[in-house]
């Protein structure tokens, strides 16, 4: 008996994660405002949990009989916000430099994979889900084409359990012809813009050679060239790549760029980018909106700029998301959901800017058929607050990431707790 027993305690452990859930009972959350995001709030509604999926999501009639049932009465059940561009898992003290990994030695990095190099233990990441930020793109950054950024949800033991979406975009930085008269960002210099241009459209004139000569019959007779091997998904159209640019010129020269060569293309950025709607929505470009808490980019710019873009975009048609700025690319992160405030607080309607940090990035970036909203079938990634999530005062209060409860203890609540004992004694 005992072998037998060793063997099926064997065989349980090795037993993949999905198998051992798939044995749970299903969660109710019940109680609670429910707000799907695809569509009108839920008051008093439910959702069913089961197998790390949503399997419903409804009124009290939804509710199965042999749930485990938690209450949430009074609190509002929201999808867990993604925040579209962000070094999240890629750096931890910016200026240590051992600690930074997004940015690899040269210029041209497709092959460079953010992934590979994410720090599933990062301090910075208990942080950013604590206020309900609950998946991250985290993109390399650095050179000319520093590779590609991937889909990551905030909780796991290894990048391998935490990756939603592999390679969800080529990062290009575009070149800068110029810095505008009075601009305030002096963080870049400008570049030899048609040198610069020219040399990327070398390198994908290269990669196209490349792939022709790397057909089947051809392939023994080509060497692989790592690069330009990379290059091939964009080519195809399987991959968009995702352009940082702001100034009008520079926006217009890059769809230029992409239009001409068949590429999905993604901007970043985007300061100027209501400037050129019509362009935009004719290549079907969306937009991840560079931050919304920034000055102007100009001194002739409207002190509100930055603030209404989003509103501006939305009243113009163009499908866009929000993500922090620069300052907000790793350790305040979890600032997400005041951008989007801020935005709604100059123009954008209050669903919408709900919306810019949920399934609009979701559906942006190639994962809304897993995680954006709360809909049957999709992952229970979602959170628990006690109001409006973009309102400074909401407090988040519970978690749930692919149908897992988190701990949200993290190192900012671990000193607060420190500090008031000692204030106290």
């Amino acid at each position: 008996m005992k072998p037998l027993l060793s063997i099926a305690c064997l065989s349980l452990l090795l037993l993949p994660l999905s198998d051992l859930r798939a044995a749970e009972a299903s969660v109710a959350l019940v109680g609670a405002t429910i707000h799907p995001v695809t569509g009108p709030p839920i008051e008093d509604g439910v959702l069913v949990i089961h197998d790390g999926r949503i399997e419903a999501v409804g009124d009290a009639s939804t509710r199965p009989a042999d749930a485990e049932v938690v209450d949430l009465a009074g609190k509002h059940v929201y999808p867990g916000m993604i925040a579209p561009y962000t070094q999240l898992g890629l750096v931890e003290i910016d200026s240590v430099r051992a600690t930074r990994d997004f940015d690899e030695a040269g210029a041209i990095n497709p092959n460079a994979h953010a992934h590979k190099s994410f720090n599933p233990d990062s301090e910075l990441i208990p942080v950013t889900r604590s206020n309900g930020v609950l998946l991250a793109l985290s993109a390399p950054e650095g050179g000319r084409m520093p590779g590609c950024s991937s889909v990551m949800q905030l909780a796991g033991w290894t990048w391998e359990d935490m990756l939603v979406k592999p390679d969800a975009g080529l990062h290009i930085r575009w070149p800068r012809s110029r810095r505008p008269t009075g601009e305030h960002n002096h963080d870049e210099e400008p570049d030899n813009a048609d040198d610069a241009v020219g040399k990327l459209g070398l390198l994908f004139d290269q990669a196209e050679a490349y792939h022709r000569q790397r057909q089947p019959d051809a392939a023994d007779s080509q060497p692989v060239d790592l690069r330009l091997e990379a290059l091939g998904p964009v080519l195809a159209g399987e991959r968009p790549v995702i352009i940082t640019a702001n100034d009008l010129a520079e926006i217009e020269a890059a769809v230029a760029f992409c239009a001409r060569r068949g590429l999905r293309m993604i901007l970043h950025g985007g300061y100027d980018a209501p400037r050129c709607a019509d362009l935009l929505i004719e290549h079907d470009v969306p937009v991840i909106v560079g931050g919304v808490l920034r000055v102007p980019q100009r001194r002739s710019d409207p002190y509100d700029h930055a603030y209404s873009l989003p509103a501006r975009l939305h009243e113009a048609g163009v499908r866009f998301c929000i993500a922090g700025d620069r300052q907000d690319t790793a350790s305040n992160v979890r600032n997400l959901p005041y951008h989007a405030g801020v935005a709604a607080g100059f123009g954008l309607p209050r669903d919408a800017a709900l919306r810019s940090v949920t399934i609009a990035p979701a559906e942006i970036l190639g994962v809304a058929d897993k995680v954006g909203s709360l809909e049957p079938g999709k992952h229970a990634t979602l959170f628990v607050a006690d109001g409006d999530p973009l309102e400074i005062a909401t407090q988040i209060e519970r978690a749930w990431v692919q149908g897992e409860e988190i701990d949200l203890t993290d190192r900012h609540k671990r000193l607060y707790e420190k500090f008031k004992q000692r204030i106290e004694e």
